[in-house]
């Protein structure tokens, strides 16, 4: 693997002397609206970041956002370019004072379905002229043109939606510096050529050393070629994104950025609303040891999914129902769990002929296997929290969150050994690591966790272990605030070159 800078030290306390001003620009923002990690990640760091920084988020007006009930008072507007029609800048003040823009233009943004597609999981014909809205709007807001009276220092784009937010700042001059971070290479927001007429991309942007990729334009891939610095999501996934295996076609070019010392790892936080003794989200709260709660919680499960209450250790499966989160190798190994006695409990939504599957598995095992197609926070945390162990093979991971919240509350993860996964748990202590994509692999770490279920005390200490094991975001912002302020100190050295 090609070798990567370290990433940026963590410090106790931040080294800037005041707060820089800083626009966070994001598709997702869980408060108002969330499809993934995205959206948990986007309305968590920059809350970490606010006691460091003036940091304000830029996000869609899409339906969810307009009909949240927050107060959103009009500050701004942009004008069109090319066929990217003008917008109006809406301020919303959250009750925390986390100030969030609003990107208001109901033809774009307000409709039926999620941020990306419709009801039925289409994607919208023009994403590509959505989030190009998005990305020019954060570099005109950057130039000071949008009208609003604030003007960041940085701008903190986040994964392909917002990607082309430091393209339109290098196309249009605009010298202050950009972060990007790549939650998930695999999305990287393609269209044809022949759309760069419709976004105002100048031609010499058209190229293989600009957002062209293999015949069409990466939305990503422009931000990767712009961005003053690039972030993922776990310093192993910033390593294998480097390899044919790992890269998608973008490995030559994040090599060229880590050998410029511009590409970097930062795993992500959880929130702290992730405490297992106060959570409201749960039947019963628990600490350290008092197992009793979590007991409480299983018994939950067990009614609201339909299985058998016995003495058999339950797992748990909360994710996407998509490939590349190894759903079908559960289904595989589904099979052993039932053998040995225990119990599989399973929601989540994603690919019709994945959900499918799952509800038969479950059809073929009542009482043992309990599946329910859908999400929300309260059966997703009681299942966390009454679980034993959370199945998660992955065939890639860019850094995941549900690892995390699983340890934080006594559940162990069985996951595959890639990207944020290797970084967060450490196998045999706080959970269980296997390296091949393979059912065997996946099997023979499924059988050591029933090996350790076997022995209480050594089930309790590792439980133990891994509820303390996961950072929180006051502990993962430090490595931000540090490239911020590494940022922020060579523009102004460059200025005053001049």
């Amino acid at each position: 693997m090609t070798q990567l800078p370290a990433p940026p030290h963590l410090h106790v306390e931040s080294l800037h002397e005041q707060k820089k001003r800083v626009l966070f620009v994001t598709s997702e923002f869980a408060d108002l609206v969330k499809v993934g990690g995205l959206g948990d990640v986007s309305a968590a760091l920059p809350r970490a970041l606010a006691s460091h920084h003036d940091i304000r988020v830029l996000i869609p007006g899409y339906s969810q956002v307009m009909e949240s009930g927050q107060n959103i008072r009009i500050v701004g507007e942009v004008g069109g370019h090319a066929a990217l029609p003008p917008c109006k800048i809406g301020r919303m003040d959250l009750a925390d004072g986390m100030i969030v823009y609003v990107l208001i233009n109901p033809e774009l943004y307000e409709r039926d379905g999620t941020p990306y597609g419709d009801a039925h999981g289409r994607d919208w014909a023009d994403n590509h002229i959505r989030f190009a809205r998005l990305g020019l709007a954060a570099a005109e807001i950057a130039s000071g043109t949008a009208c609003i009276r604030w003007c960041p220092e940085l701008v903190h784009a986040n994964d392909w939606p917002a990607a082309l937010a430091p393209a339109y700042m290098a196309w249009r001059q605009v010298a202050s510096p950009t972060v990007l971070t790549i939650h998930n290479l695999a999305y990287q927001g393609l269209c044809d050529l022949q759309c760069s007429a419709e976004l105002g991309i100048p031609a010499e942007a058209c190229s293989s050393d600009g957002m062209e990729f293999y015949g069409k334009l990466s939305f990503l891939k422009a931000g990767i070629a712009y961005a003053s610095h690039v972030t993922t999501v776990s310093r192993t996934y910033a390593e294998e994104i480097t390899t044919p295996a790992f890269g998608c076609g973008l490995e030559g070019m994040l090599q060229a950025k880590v050998a410029d010392g511009q590409l970097s790892g930062i795993v992500n936080g959880i929130d702290e609303s992730w405490e297992p003794r106060t959570d409201p989200h749960l039947v019963q709260g628990f600490g350290v040891r008092q197992w009793q709660g979590k007991r409480a919680n299983a018994t939950h499960v067990e009614q609201m999914l339909g299985l058998d209450a016995d003495s058999g250790p339950l797992f748990a499966v909360v994710s996407r129902l998509v490939q590349q989160k190894g759903i079908d190798l559960t289904r595989g190994v589904a099979e052993q769990i039932v053998a040995l006695g225990g119990r599989l409990a399973v929601i989540g939504r994603g690919e019709p002929e994945l959900e499918a599957a799952m509800t038969e598995l479950a059809q073929r095992h009542p009482g043992r296997i309990g599946v329910h197609i859908g999400f929300n926070e309260t059966d997703a945390r009681r299942i966390f929290a009454g679980s034993d162990f959370l199945l998660m093979p992955s065939r890639f991971e860019p850094c995941g969150l549900s690892q995390m919240y699983a340890q934080r509350f006594g559940s162990l993860p069985i996951a595959r050994r890639t990207g944020g996964l290797a970084d967060t748990i450490e196998d045999g202590v706080t959970g269980f690591l296997f390296r091949e994509s393979t059912l065997e692999s996946y099997q023979e770490a499924v059988q050591r966790a029933f090996n350790v279920y076997r022995h209480p005390e050594l089930l309790s200490a590792m439980r133990c272990r891994a509820m303390a094991a996961p950072l929180f975001w006051r502990q993962s912002v430090l490595p931000y605030d540090e490239l911020y302020q590494e940022l922020l100190g060579a523009t102004r050295l460059a200025a005053d070159a001049l």
